[in-house]
């Protein structure tokens, strides 16, 4: 039995963050979940696929986003208690059905979880998700610790339910990813079965509807704010003429900074769970008895601007701060001390910060830069590639996925990266301005994601440019999750379809398609140059299931490899083109670690002296 199904109502257990929030969504009757993976929300998609094949939760991997939300919304509006779990980028996708989900409403509770990355551990942008319940209209909520987190999906539930609208559960990575103690409560029986009642002239948001349901949605939001004033997420700590407005980890934080600087008697604090609509009477009377406020939150001002709108709707005049060079900053993560720091310098409280270690007699820890995995399929492309092009201008759009980081060098080989699925897009402009060939660069996984348009785009206006699709058979950066193109039946996991890459290439039009093994370097750079050479659109398919996933799966790897010095000249081609990090150089002598090497052949196939042989006695 899964961990996050097993009962004891009143049992303490220790979960990560995601889990939590995974069990307290099972505890509040979700009966339907869908995702597309994305770290830091990756775990809870992960625990739902798995609880899924020993329960009647139904989940799915979901082509993207969007898609993801929009299957949630059909069962949320069947009646069925519903979730959709993303990365804050992922918002992004969904935002299209989103905005104008909230003006349908649901008829069962609806819970989208956004995982916002301050500092950016595994992601494109900073982007604070919480203007996106500004911009919809739908609420927000937003847990500060673990337990915390568990409970705030039953009471999400219940608001969506009550106010008739999607809910916003918003998270950031440390929240996510942090482990502390849980009560466990019950695990209900999930309705997963519901009734879809026909309603056009609500449901079908032609023009004449949906200015009905605009204004609909403004009433929900009057009454959002309403149980924002009263809501248990929303309340006020300790006494004093200072204010601290605060939300999610940042809550941490301050209370232990209160604490450590000794003001507990001087010093309020608001915590903000329920950030949108802000509890604007609250947020009025916290003021009135405050001398001055600090607003203390990651990312954005969001908070720090409705407070001061709600200061200047009150009449009130007392300095409020937030964002500025000398407290927060708009960047990355915050951190115990510097918060502590920061309040002591604004209220003027006597701080002596604890001195820093001297560590000057302690070595530089080396550095370790992110790097493909050793025998990792996307190197073998990569260096074919530059090998096909080589003496060749070239402008190579990338895309997400772990083969971004063939960027680093020595590949080299990633120039314009914007979101998921831009490769392809952004490779037709490059090709239409400039005279440099044009190779883009995507995943199986984000092909499926949002990859196809930009390629039927590139097919309709004949552009010159050719797709390198990387298929490792997974979506492996995020942590093994499934596609549409990956064969479910390798996992013991019966009753799904598979969409074929190169069928879906063929079918759309495109009039050069090949597909290579990226171990075979001589015959991918052979087929890589008759491609780029094409005058129009090709693709090239290369196929070769994720090293790690292989392994995983206990399949059967290659015989490692090892260098014989007698006939290595010691030119380092090996390091210098590929870099794997199975590599590594004692006393001047390149070697192999044969403990990570997966015997891919790819370095024996590079080397000019021949002088990568395998391992004997090595399976």
């Amino acid at each position: 039995m899964h961990k996050l199904l097993q009962e004891g109502a009143g049992d303490n257990l220790l979960l990560l963050g995601n889990e939590a929030i995974a069990r307290g969504a099972v505890e509040a009757g979700l009966a339907f979940a869908a995702t597309y993976p994305g770290t830091p929300s990756s775990e809870i998609s992960a625990n739902f696929f798995q609880m899924s094949k020993q329960s009647d939760l139904y989940f799915e991997y979901s082509t993207n986003e969007k898609v993801a939300l929009e299957v949630t919304a059909a069962a949320a509006n069947s009646g069925v208690r519903s979730m959709c779990i993303m990365k804050h980028v992922g918002m992004n996708v969904a935002a299209d059905a989103m905005m104008t989900l909230a003006y349908v409403g649901v008829k069962a509770g609806l819970v989208i979880l956004s995982a916002d990355d301050p500092y950016m551990f595994s992601s494109q942008n900073e982007q604070d998700n919480r203007y996106y319940g500004k911009l919809s209209g739908l609420p927000i909520l937003e847990p500060s610790s673990v337990a915390e987190a568990k409970q705030i999906m039953a009471d999400a539930f219940e608001l969506s339910e009550s106010l008739q609208e999607p809910v916003i559960v918003r998270t950031t990575t440390r929240l996510n990813h942090s482990t502390g103690p849980v009560v466990l409560g019950e695990i209900p029986a999930p309705k997963t079965k519901g009734t879809f009642v026909r309603d056009p002239f609500n449901l079908v948001t032609v023009p004449a509807v949906s200015r009905n349901l605009h204004i609909r949605l403004l009433e929900h939001i009057e009454q959002a704010e309403a149980l924002s004033c009263e809501s248990a997420y929303n309340f006020v700590q300790g006494s004093g003429p200072w204010g601290i407005v605060v939300n999610g980890v940042s809550y941490n934080y301050v209370a232990d900074a209160v604490r450590d600087l000794d003001i507990a008697d001087r010093a309020r604090i608001l915590r903000v769970g329920f950030s949108h609509p802000m509890p604007g009477r609250k947020v009025k009377e916290f003021l009135e008895d405050c001398e001055k406020v600090l607003v203390v939150e990651e990312g954005e001002p969001y908070m720090e601007e409705a407070v001061r709108a709600l200061a200047q709707e009150a009449g009130l005049t007392l300095q409020i701060r937030g964002k500025a060079p000398e407290l927060f900053s708009r960047l990355f993560e915050y951190d115990p001390a510097m918060v502590r720091g920061k309040i002591a310098a604004y209220f003027g409280v006597a701080y002596e910060a604890p001195q820093t270690p001297d560590l000057s007699d302690v070595p530089e820890i080396p550095h370790r830069p992110p790097n493909l995995c050793a025998g990792c399929s996307h190197r073998a492309t990569f260096y074919a590639v530059n090998k096909a092009t080589d003496g060749i201008e070239t402008v190579k759009p990338t895309d997400i996925g772990c083969y971004t980081l063939g960027f680093m060098p020595p590949l080299s080989t990633g120039d314009f990266l914007i979101c998921m699925g831009s490769s392809m897009g952004t490779g037709c402009g490059f090709s239409q301005v400039l005279d440099q060939k044009v190779i883009s660069y995507i995943g199986d996984s984000t092909f499926f994601h949002s990859g196809i348009p930009g390629l039927i785009n590139a097919v309709f206006n004949n552009h010159d440019v050719t797709l390198v699709i990387l298929d490792n058979r997974t979506t492996a950066m995020t942590g093994h999750q499934p596609h549409p193109g990956v064969d479910m039946n390798v996992f013991d996991q019966p009753g799904y379809g598979q969409v074929s890459i190169e069928s879906v290439v063929r079918g759309i039009g495109v009039p050069h398609v090949s597909v290579i093994r990226p171990y075979n370097i001589k015959k991918s750079i052979s087929a890589l140059k008759e491609a780029i050479d094409y005058p129009g659109v090709s693709v090239v398919i290369a196929r070769q299931e994720c090293v790690l996933l292989s392994r995983s799966l206990k399949k059967k790897t290659g015989r490692p490899f090892t260098v014989n010095p007698e006939k290595c000249a010691n030119h380092r081609a090996c390091i210098n083109e590929l870099a794997c990090p199975a590599f590594y150089i004692d006393n001047g002598q390149v070697c192999i670690d044969a403990a990570m090497c997966t015997g891919c052949t790819v370095c024996a196939q590079v080397c000019p002296e021949n002088a990568i042989i395998p391992l004997k006695g090595e399976d």
